[in-house]
Order: structure tokens, then sequence, then C-alpha cells
């Protein structure tokens, strides 16, 4: 099969051909017809996960496309089924994935970090017994591409985690893909959303997926004037300047949600975190399990993820885009 690979961390990605895999035991081999080009597949060429340990190796983890082959094992799957999967395979056995909370299984593995990922024609579903999921038939494989991980990593952080409710006010710190995503899924709760951001481009796109105001990061003191500070807050970029602004945009027993990857360890002042009662909370993706919530509001038309595309590359671009880490918007990959 043809995929994009890189031999090293920082060196330049090429488009080859490399031996098509094989369904092991619970394993099914996905055609991939769509796959997104994410920051957290630049975080892992430049070297920010430790995840990635054998070269050469092939990025991407959040796509969608037709099961090609089903490995020993596997039951109530077929050849032909459109699929998609979260970017955590959990292991579906260990004590947090008997009590649903596959997103942070400790066993958990991931396509293009710690094993080869979906920048390419094919890729490994691996434990599809508890990570695979049916696309509805009329969700273009586009869209489902941008859920497995920008669009229900924003819906587990807005939805679950951040406890969004409507009339509230809440501020997204990044307007990239996971960014514009909250942005949408936010308003869509009813909340009043204030979209942050350096790219005029990017507040653009905020504004249009229901933004009611846009502001610049250095504009932090607009925000809490705006807002009397805000009731639900989240870092969507990853820095330690967009983690600190995050948390200084709440309200007293405000809630802030880490969802952007920060290469370095963060300082953060706990003062007014105590004294205000603050709430800090991570989260990290979404269980395979959870997911009908979020396609029930995309099959309504509450939630309109392809509006979030835009631009789709084929595969010998990849790796360009790649070393530029994306543009405003979600990028999408075609193998």
């Amino acid at each position: 099969m043809r995929a994009v690979v890189y031999d090293a961390v920082k060196e330049r990605p090429t488009v080859r051909e490399v031996p098509d895999p094989v369904a092991g035991p619970g394993e099914v081999v996905v055609r991939v017809e769509a796959t997104g080009l994410c920051r957290s597949d630049w975080h892992g060429w430049q070297g920010h996960d430790s995840d990635i340990q054998t070269f050469p190796h092939v990025p991407g983890h959040e796509f969608a496309g037709v099961i090609a082959d089903v490995g020993p094992g596997v039951t109530g799957w077929a050849a032909g089924d459109r699929v998609t999967a979260p970017f955590i395979f959990a292991c579906g056995v260990c004590a947090q994935c008997r009590a649903g909370d596959h997103q942070v299984c400790p066993a958990q593995t991931q396509p293009g970090f710690t094993h080869w990922g979906s920048y390419a024609e094919y890729v490994v579903v691996r434990n599809a017994a508890v990570n695979l999921i049916a696309l509805p038939a009329d969700l273009s494989f586009g869209a489902a591409a941008a859920l497995g991980c920008r669009f229900a990593t924003a819906f587990r952080a807005v939805v679950h985690q951040g406890r969004v409710r409507p009339g509230e006010w809440v501020a997204v710190h990044g307007c990239g893909g996971v960014g514009l995503s909250a942005v949408m899924i936010a308003a869509a709760a009813g909340a009043r959303v204030v979209a942050v951001d350096v790219n005029p481009d990017a507040l653009a796109l905020a504004a249009a997926a229901g933004a009611a105001e846009t502001l610049p990061p250095g504009r932090l003191d607009r925000l809490v004037e705006l807002t009397g500070g805000v009731h639900l807050s989240m870092d969507a970029f990853g820095s330690a300047a967009t983690c600190r602004n995050s948390i200084g945009s709440l309200r007293r027993r405000g809630r802030h949600v880490q969802i952007g990857l920060l290469p370095g360890d963060t300082e953060l002042s706990m003062g007014r975190v105590i004294a205000w009662e603050l709430e800090l909370l991570g989260s990290h993706g979404m269980p395979a399990h959870a997911y009908p919530e979020m396609l029930a509001l995309i099959e309504n038309g509450s939630l309109a993820p392809e509006l979030l595309i835009t631009r789709t590359i084929p595969l010998d671009e990849a790796p360009e885009a790649l070393v530029q880490g994306g543009r405003p918007g979600v990028t999408l990959i075609s193998p």
C-alpha cells in the first residue's frame, strides 16, 4: 500500500510503498476513505509524543472507511461495512474499560502513535469488538473522519467533562479543528460562546460555527468584561499561554477543560483555583460506546461536522501539509 512515512522525528516524511497490514486476532483492516490532518500528528512528528518509538513510522489517527478484512475471532462485522473508530483503541477488559472509561484505558494503543496510523490506504483497528463504530448511511466519510479525534474529543470535553448548560458563557481558546468543533457543540447546546484565536480566518470560521463573540488572545480583559467571567473555558490549542488564559477567563466556581496537548510542563498559580473553587479538568478522546449520542445530533441536523472541513488533499500532498502544521478548519487527506 501507499503511505506517508518518516524515518525519524523531524525528518521530512515521504509517500512510499509499504507492506499491506494484516488483520490479526480480534482485529480488522479498514480501507481508508478519508483521514484527518491533526495537530497531534504534527506534535508526534516533532518528537513531543513518547509513544512513537519505532521507525519507520506512519502517522494518522482519525479516519473513516470500509472494512477490507476481518481477523480471527471478530464477530458482527464484515467486509464492506462502513466504519470509524476513536483514536484510542481500548483493551476492553481492564477495570477502566469494564467501568466504561475506555478513554483512560491503561493498556490503550493509538494509531499513528503506538503503531502505524491512517495516512495510508489501509489501517488496522485493534480490539474491534470495543472500538469499531458503524457509520450512518448518510454520513460522509469526510465528516466521519473528523469525528475520531477532534469532534469526538470536543464533544466529550464540552458535554460530558465541561457539563455545558444552556445560557452559560463558554470560552474556547484556540480555533483549530478541535476548537471549532467545541464552538459548534457548545453553541448547539445553547451556550453563548466566545472564540479566541490569533488568526482572523480561524475567528471567521468560529463565527460561522456559532460563536457569539470573537477576540484575539491579548484581550483577556475584554473577555472578562463581556462575560463577567465565563462559566466554562477550554484550552483547545495547548500552550502555557492558552492554558493560563483559559483559567484566567473563568468566573468564581468556573470550569476549565484542558483539551490541547501541552508539549512541556506548565506552571500555574493555584491561589485563585483554591480561593475561587475552580475546577481544572482534562479530557482525552471519547469511547466508542458514547458515540451514539453525538451521532444522533448529527443525524437530526443539530451538529454538522462537515461544515468545518476547509480542504481535501491527496496523499501525495500530505507530507508537506504535515510539516506545515495545517491551516484554519479541518484538512482531510484522501488516500
